[in-house]
């Protein structure tokens, strides 16, 4: 478990929860929304010392008494100050009343703010609780404000995201920058989200660690270390190759070797202990040219394979990078039904007209890893990626479900998600990683860790984490086969 609690992440519905628990305790509801007016005061202080005027956008609920209450203090500092209100301010209620009626300022309605020069918003019209589309006067406002480049300081959440999902209902404010209070939300990490908050405080206003952590159901987190670091296999001073597992790659054809080779030594990077390229005769000479760490076994049809996995030391393979969509790709499938399988690309692909045959394979201990970008998703999930409904998480963990095995759902806020529903959202892939050739060794690492041992879902995790580490390392203007030379081991 995290040791802090702004590294966790919490839902909508467990904030909730904590904020129910917290007055339940005898804590003062109004005092923690006090101290989340303040900072979110001070944070607009501290980021706009130039500001003309502070702009308070104040909604209908408890993030409308944050930002009345962030009014006041802006107002009590000498800042110049105007404040604008959803809906009628009369009917608020419990706190966010009592914030309205502490501060001396005049509202205006929403739709008569129009952006000025030197204008700095404060967004607090609904943070994380929205769960509908918004209204067509707020949709309205966010356009101006959009169109105007006023910089936006967001209280909790840029309003007209969900806080779950990340997505945007309707419009959404682009903020520079959001400040939050105890915990992330999954919004704030996930797609488009984690680019529309822009920078993302997180303030402790006084909530005990305890009802905190309580509250937290560990669905859903951040993927870091601390999630899969418990299963790394322990350092002994005496091991063998075999030890630390034998990793096998299929190869393509003769003119599609480059994939399996990327892998493969990717996964010798991440730590396996013997890595081979299993690839057809015709395929040899090509591949034999460029390895000499990496092993090469000669492998044509089923046959050969089932000839070949009478030796139980084999037990994880890659298959897919430049394998070709294809019978063929099903049947050595099949032949591993019983074995450890990082399934990529080509091998996702040659799915998609009966996915059910590929999930029938894997039953029991899940031992298959799935790593599908959006589009071999949709393929292989239809029902689950045309769903409106479902955030990423969601897809991710239905998906897992489904097919008993650990989903890598690829992109710039890749999701690892287990068939018992945990799930992990990874935030420390650059963007440069998005170039040909590096999901080929992302699978590699995730193989290479799967044959020292590690469980299919933390095998995923882990390699997803060591994938971005790699391109980090690797710089803007990376190849594939550049960010396989940073890979490192755990």
């Amino acid at each position: 478990m995290s040791q802090h609690l702004s590294d966790l992440l919490l839902t909508p519905a467990e904030m909730a929860a904590v904020d129910a628990a917290a007055a339940a305790s005898g804590i003062d509801s109004f005092g923690l929304m006090e101290r989340a007016g303040a900072a979110a005061a001070a944070a607009a202080l501290r980021l706009h010392p130039d500001a003309l005027r502070f702009v308070l956008l104040c909604g209908p609920g408890n993030n409308g008494g944050d930002a009345y209450v962030a009014a006041r203090h802006l107002q009590a500092g000498g800042a110049t100050v105007a404040l604008f209100h959803l809906n009628d301010p009369s009917r608020l209620k419990g706190d966010a009343a009592r914030a309205r009626a502490a501060c001396a300022l005049q509202g205006q309605a929403l739709d008569l703010y129009r952006p000025e020069s030197g204008d700095v918003v404060i967004d607090g019209l609904f943070g994380a609780g929205l769960a509908r589309e918004v209204p067509a006067d707020v949709s309205a406002l966010i356009g101006r404000v959009t169109e105007a480049g006023i910089p936006v300081l967001s209280i909790d959440l840029p309003s007209g995201l969900d806080g779950r999902t990340g997505k945007v209902l309707g419009a959404a404010f682009r903020s520079q920058n959001t400040i939050t209070f105890m915990t992330r939300k999954p919004g704030h990490l996930l797609m488009p989200g984690r680019q529309l908050c822009g920078e993302l405080e997180v303030f402790d206003i006084g909530i005990p660690a305890r009802i905190v952590r309580a509250a937290a159901g560990g669905d859903i987190a951040e993927n870091r270390p601390d999630a899969w670091k418990s299963v790394l296999p322990a350092e002994q001073l005496e091991t063998h190759k075999y030890k630390r597992g034998h990793l096998v790659v299929f190869s393509g054809a003769a003119d599609k070797t480059g994939a399996a080779r990327m892998s493969a030594i990717s996964g010798l990077k991440a730590g396996a202990g013997l890595v081979t390229i299993a690839a057809p005769h015709a395929a040899i000479a090509a591949n034999a040219a460029h390895l000499t760490a990496v092993m090469l076994h000669a492998l044509d049809d089923e046959a050969d394979l089932e000839d070949w996995l009478s030796d139980r030391r084999l037990q994880t393979f890659v298959l897919g990078p430049g394998f070709g969509i294809s019978a063929r790709a099903r049947g050595f499938v099949a032949a591993l039904a019983d074995r450890h399988l990082v399934l990529d690309a080509d091998g996702i692909s040659s799915f998609k007209d009966d996915p059910r045959q590929l999930f029938d394979l894997f039953r029991g201990k899940p031992r298959l890893v799935l790593t599908p970008h959006e589009g071999e998703f949709s393929r292989l999930f239809p029902d689950i990626g045309g769903d409106d409904a479902l955030g990423k998480v969601d897809k991710a963990v239905a998906a897992a479900c489904r097919a008993n095995a650990a989903i890598v759902y690829k992109g710039a806020d890749t999701v690892i998600a287990a068939p018992d529903g945990r799930a992990l959202i990874n935030t420390n892939a650059p963007v440069w990683l998005a170039t040909a050739g590096s999901g080929d060794v992302l699978a590699g690492i995730i193989g290479g860790l799967l044959a020292q041992g590690l469980p299919a879902f933390e095998a995923a995790a882990a390699g997803v984490w060591l994938h971005g580490e790699a391109g980090q390392r690797a710089g803007k203007g990376l190849t594939a086969e550049d960010l396989a030379t940073h890979v490192l081991p755990l």
